[in-house]
């Protein structure tokens, strides 16, 4: 049986738990699948630490395979030319099309250091440089090649994907707006092969607290990488307008990443040091109490797919507040199961906020509304489920009869010495 490649920039991640589940449903299956990643991540689950283990890291490089694969890019580009030429002759500027040749050169390598497995199909979560590293892979694996969009790889960083759809088996993403947003700008791809697969939770672990206990002060929360898109910063500046109306709240920060040390800068230059807090990585058992002592949970971003965070406090009943942007009117109906506001809109946020700091207490019908919403659409089992049945459908179904994994002359060509190098996956 050929293997399944599972391809992610950095794996496994904390925030994206939808890649390690659905590896994991593939095997219940009783297929092959390969775990690669390009990086490993800062902060590993450690309820996925065998998963990591047993990962294949392309970095750091190996010397041999890095000869072998510059020597196949040169005398075997013509496998690859209309990536290539798509690469070099874009309109993306120069700085952008020379990293896209770097990425080239890594799909290579890849083929490579994955020679003498079986490679049926290629996937990856994600638009980014891994999408278009897998795609070169594939096609000198002579393999299939499809991937998983959620929000900003699709919204902020469209990198090249005119030619990834166009190379993709299949498209499946996250949310309506996504798919109808595709087939508007795209209009040349195939409708037929953009796919719409909500990913989900275990409405088991995220249940609501039996007897909550009571806050002293307004609580707000939010849960999310520490990245420009997040804007975080738009929320901390509410947090200053709310001190200086008076108000008395605690706003707790959850995420690590790139913006921390500027986050901080902005909490010590408008004297939030006593009202906000940067609470850094927090492992998901830690999760459920954090949403539990929350009067409202917030998301600020510019560009979303559809946050699991939002979904986890929604399981747990809790009130959510996120802007009215891309596909989160597929899970917030406003006033119904939360509350949306107007995109950079600090006086509507302000004015939600007030809202359910006054009301909050009347506001349980939200609550309960946001969970059985959440179980109606967004419940991990079922979803995996339908996922995983059209995902094999469309792999197993399109795939050619041959073997491929060996069938192209051009990897048979690449000898390398007969020691296994122990770090690739079998």
């Amino acid at each position: 049986m050929n293997k399944i490649v599972y391809l992610a920039n950095s794996f496994p991640e904390a925030v994206e738990p939808y890649v390690w589940e659905e590896i994991r449903e593939l095997r219940n299956r009783g297929r092959a699948v390969l775990a690669c990643s390009f990086r490993q991540p800062r902060h590993v689950p450690e309820h996925v630490a065998g998963l990591a283990a047993e990962t294949f890291y392309v970095f750091p490089l190996r010397a041999r395979f890095a000869m072998y694969t510059c020597w196949m890019c040169i005398s075997r580009h013509k496998l690859i030319l209309d990536l290539l030429w798509r690469a070099i002759r874009g309109p993306e500027p120069i700085q952008q099309r020379v990293r896209t040749l770097a990425h080239t050169w890594l799909g290579a390598y890849l083929a490579v250091a994955l020679r003498k497995e079986k490679i049926g199909h290629f996937h990856v979560h994600h638009g980014y440089f891994s999408s278009w590293a897998g795609m070169v892979a594939a096609r000198f694996l002579d393999a299939g090649f499809s991937m998983t969009l959620h929000g900003s790889d699709l919204l902020v960083r469209a990198d090249y994907l005119d030619i990834k759809l166009k190379s993709c088996r299949f498209c499946p993403s996250i949310s309506e707006f996504n798919r109808n947003y595709i087939r508007q700008r795209f209009p040349a791809i195939d409708p037929g092969k953009i796919l719409v697969h909500r990913v989900g939770i275990d409405l088991d672990f995220w249940r609501p607290f039996p007897n909550p206990v009571p806050r002293a002060v307004f609580s707000i929360l939010s849960v999310g990488r520490l990245h420009p898109i997040k804007n975080h910063e738009f929320l901390i500046h509410a947090c200053y307008e709310l001190k200086n109306a008076g108000a008395d709240f605690r706003c707790k920060i959850v995420g690590d990443g790139t913006e921390r040390e500027y986050l901080g800068d902005v909490i010590r230059n408008l004297r939030l040091e006593n009202e906000v807090e940067l609470r850094g990585h927090v492992s998901p058992q830690e999760l459920p109490q954090l949403y539990s002592q929350a009067d409202v949970v917030v998301l600020t971003s510019h560009s979303e797919g559809i946050p699991q965070a939002l979904m986890e406090a929604m399981a747990m009943e809790r009130i959510v507040l996120a802007p009215d942007i891309t596909g989160l009117p597929e899970l917030i109906m406003n006033n119904q199961t939360g509350f949306l506001y107007l995109p950079n809109s600090m006086a509507d946020f302000l004015g939600k906020l007030t809202l359910i700091a006054a009301a909050e207490p009347s506001f349980n019908r939200i609550g309960h509304e946001a969970r059985r919403h959440i179980s109606a659409r967004f419940n991990r089992t079922r979803n995996l489920k339908r996922w995983a049945d059209d995902f094999l459908r469309r792999v197993e179904g399109g795939a050619d009869k041959k073997e491929v994994g060996y069938a192209n002359p051009v990897l048979q060509q690449v000898q390398l010495p007969v020691q296994r190098d122990r770090s690739i996956p079998v």
